[in-house]
């Protein structure tokens, strides 16, 4: 019989198929259902993946750093509200000292007349116990371009020292009260009490 042909019942002779279309049809039946790839399905996968990472760095990590600025300026407006509290207070409790030492007449718009060696002694402790009071808040609450939640806070300290330098009293001092402060805070408060009497510091304690 020659090759290829092949005998049915009968007696007819049919054709074989060829041997590459068999094997291919052989490998066909194993062939996963759905004819999907599994290296073009594990490749859709990475990608995904990938795309995933992406939209994590570009959306994720701004947020990430926005959330972190946003944390650090509200972590540092408390420390200042806190420090400025601190100072409202040491304020407060240098009034007691004023309010203890009546016979100054420290709250009084016109100073003391003829105050005596003692009264003069008391006098000069408690302007020294303010310049260092000034001299802290400037330190801790001043800058040149203030936010206006600073500058709010600050002009309660310019207020102080303005109301205290329209006295004679305390204005006559300075000159003494002044030596070895910070520069910055000198020119600062010579600058406001000069504004508030007219004239330069000139005259010593």
């Amino acid at each position: 019989m020659p090759p290829g042909v092949s005998c049915g019942s009968g007696g007819a002779r049919w054709p074989e198929p060829p041997r590459d279309i068999a094997r291919g049809a052989a490998v066909g039946l194993g062939a996963p259902p759905g004819g999907a790839d599994p290296q073009s399905a594990s490749m859709t996968w990475h990608e995904a993946l990938e795309l995933a990472s992406f939209i994590v760095t570009v959306v994720g990590l701004p947020f990430a750093i926005a959330v972190f600025v946003y944390e650090q300026r509200r972590e540092r407006e408390n420390e200042e509200e806190e420090a400025y509290q601190h100072l409202a207070d040491a304020y407060n409790d240098f009034l007691k000292v004023v309010l203890a030492n009546a016979d100054l007449q420290l709250r009084s718009n016109a100073a003391l007349s003829s105050p005596t060696p003692e009264q003069n002694e008391r006098m000069l402790v408690i302007f020294d116990m303010l310049i260092a009071l000034f001299e802290r808040a400037y330190l801790v609450a001043y800058k040149e371009d203030m936010a206006p939640t600073e500058s709010r806070r600050w002009n309660s300290w310019d207020d102080f020292m303005r109301e205290w330098c329209r006295r004679d009293d305390f204005h006559n001092a300075l000159p003494l009260l002044l030596r070895g402060e910070d520069p910055g805070f000198q020119s600062y408060i010579k600058r406001v009490a000069q504004e508030e009497r007219g004239s330069p510091i000139l005259s010593s304690y």
